[in-house]
C-alpha cells in the first residue's frame, strides 16, 4: 500500500484497533458466580480493565462448580473461574493471574480464600490477605501476599 489511499487504509485500521476494548484480545477467563453477588461483578470488571477477556455465567449451585474443579473446601470463595487450564477461586488480583500465566507452575490453580475485604471487587482497603497456589505436587503454598 503506497500513496494516500494506502495511508488512509492503514490509518483506518489503526483507529479500529484503538477503538476495540482493551479486554478483547487478552487472556480468556470464564467465571462462574451467583447471580446475586455484586462483588463477583466487581472482580469481573477488575479483570476486564486489566486486559482479560472475562465472561461471567450465573449458576445456582456454586458448591457443585467448586467440587467439579477440585477446589479444596478450605480455599473456597464466592466465585470460581477457569484461565488457560488453571482454576481461579475468589478475588485473585489480575497481577497474580498474569504472574501465574508467565510462570506456569505445575498446580491446579490459585485461591484468595474467603472474601478478603481489600481484594479486587471488594475494594475496602486495609485488610491484608494471601493468595494460595493449590494442587501442586508439593502441596499448597503461598503465592502472593497483599
Amino acid at each position: 500500500m503506497t500513496g494516500r489511499r494506502g495511508a488512509l487504509r492503514l490509518g483506518l485500521l489503526a483507529l479500529g484497533a484503538a477503538a476495540m476494548p482493551a479486554w478483547a484480545a487478552g487472556p480468556r477467563i470464564e467465571v462462574w458466580k451467583d447471580a446475586n453477588c455484586g462483588c463477583c461483578e466487581g472482580w469481573v470488571r477488575h479483570l476486564q480493565r486489566a486486559g482479560f477477556a472475562a465472561q461471567a455465567r450465573d449458576v445456582a449451585d456454586m458448591a457443585a462448580v467448586k467440587r467439579a474443579h477440585a477446589v479444596p473446601e478450605p480455599l473456597w470463595s464466592c466465585h470460581t473461574a477457569l484461565l488457560e487450564g488453571y482454576v481461579i477461586e475468589g478475588h485473585v488480583p489480575a497481577g497474580d493471574l498474569r504472574r501465574l500465566l508467565a510462570e506456569r507452575p505445575a498446580a491446579r490453580g490459585l485461591s484468595a480464600p474467603g472474601m478478603p475485604a481489600s481484594a479486587p471487587g471488594m475494594d475496602i482497603p486495609g485488610e491484608p490477605y494471601d493468595v494460595i497456589l493449590f494442587g501442586a505436587p508439593e502441596g499448597e503454598r503461598l503465592f502472593a501476599r497483599h
